[in-house]
């Protein structure tokens, strides 16, 4: 009795432990709702209309969290090496980004350029005129798969071609591409064929753009990349013990940190924010719905870092890694061939999935083994 009512105690606390960290994304989506509730009823005057417009938001929030798993966990790879200070910047300056910034700003700005219109033009076209605003949307995916493709291609094929990287969760694929990592610039030249030979398949004005998007995402991995090292070596140029030099250390790597995850969370969300249209072609709506999903995609990052579930389950950055190879992929096939998003989704969860499995089996047979001071194996 006392050992059942122990284990009701453990299980509640787990609850409360775990909604402590989505907390602020309820809160959050309650907002969300409300702004979205009130936003229903100013364009529909009707219950029902209102109702509908707050189905699609929870309904994009639901598709954003679930089909994201893949870039929390990729997230929670940067944020373990970050202070909590940046850990929290994160998840308040990052979803202004997220929501403000890529979900509104962002492609306010490719119809501004599509149509050569200015912000103010832009913004009174995709509150006035919604069609053609998701008509000029969609017809930038060229460019926006060239550009998500070529990044997300460089942030997977760095985590694999790393002679530092010493656990293979598929050793057939991986210490191949491990001992290749001595070539330098072998990931750029491989997105670039990518790039080419993609390019061969489509209508040669498009293939134009869609090499530029490409080596711009080239270009702003390297800077990102970049940005980090320069910060870095400032830190060992100034070579003081002292807590000042400690500090300034730390925030310049938070800082490079952030910046970096800004840049891998807006490659996650291109699709996303094309994919959306298909519910909704409200800028409005599809920022709300968006943005609840991004943060708690954010909620959910935090806690995988704060619980040590990446260290607990070794192989879950190897799926997440292998999503993201699959994603960009899909992301540069997709100027080609119609791929759903659901699609992209359900390959990226079904990685993490046999990752998590993989794990659990290797911690399982871990458990099992005593390994004695001679190397021997004795099954307990």
């Amino acid at each position: 009795m006392a050992a059942r009512i122990e284990g009701r105690v453990t299980r509640r606390n787990r609850g409360v432990d775990v909604f402590k960290y989505f907390k602020g994304s309820l809160i959050f989506t309650m907002l969300c709702l409300a702004i979205g509730a009130w936003l229903g009823w100013e364009i529909t005057h009707d219950i029902a209309g209102t109702l509908g417009v707050l189905w699609i938001i929870l309904v994009l929030g639901v598709l954003e969290t679930s089909l994201s798993f893949d870039n929390a966990v990729v997230n929670a790879t940067v944020l373990r090496d970050m202070d909590a200070k940046w850990r929290r910047r994160f998840l308040t300056w990052g979803i202004i980004i997220a929501v403000f910034g890529m979900r509104i700003v962002f492609p306010l700005v490719i119809v501004g350029i599509a149509a050569h219109l200015g912000p103010i033009d832009a913004l009174k076209l995709a509150a006035t005129d919604p069609v053609n605003y998701e008509r000029i949307i969609t017809g930038a995916h060229v460019g926006i798969s060239g550009f998500g493709g070529a990044f997300l291609g460089m942030v997977g094929l760095t985590f694999f071609l790393d002679e530092d990287k010493h656990l293979n969760w598929i050793g057939l694929i991986e210490r191949p591409l491990g001992a290749l990592s001595q070539i330098s610039g072998l990931a750029i030249g491989l997105v670039l064929l990518a790039l080419y030979g993609i390019s061969r398949l489509i209508a040669p004005a498009d293939a134009m753009t869609f090499i530029a998007a490409g080596i711009f995402g080239l270009v702003a991995y390297i800077a990102v990349q970049a940005i980090g090292s320069v910060l870095e070596s400032d830190d060992d140029a100034e070579g003081s013990d002292g807590a000042t030099a400690a500090t300034a250390a730390v925030a310049k790597a938070g800082l490079a940190a952030f910046l970096y995850l800004e840049v891998l969370d807006a490659s996650f969300s291109f699709d996303g924010v094309i994919g959306a249209f298909a519910l909704s072609n409200n800028l409005f709506i599809i920022a709300l719905g968006l943005g609840i999903g991004a943060m708690f995609v954010r909620s959910m990052t935090v806690m995988l870092v704060d619980r040590g579930t990446l260290t607990e389950y070794r192989f879950l950055e190897h799926g997440a890694f292998y999503a993201i190879v699959a994603l960009a992929a899909i992301m540069l096939l997709s100027v080609r061939f119609e791929i759903p998003e659901t699609v992209t989704g359900l390959i990226g969860a079904a990685f993490i999935g046999l990752a998590f499995l993989a794990s659990v089996r290797s911690n399982r047979a871990e458990a099992c083994d005593v390994v004695t001071a001679t190397g021997d194996h004795i099954h307990r």
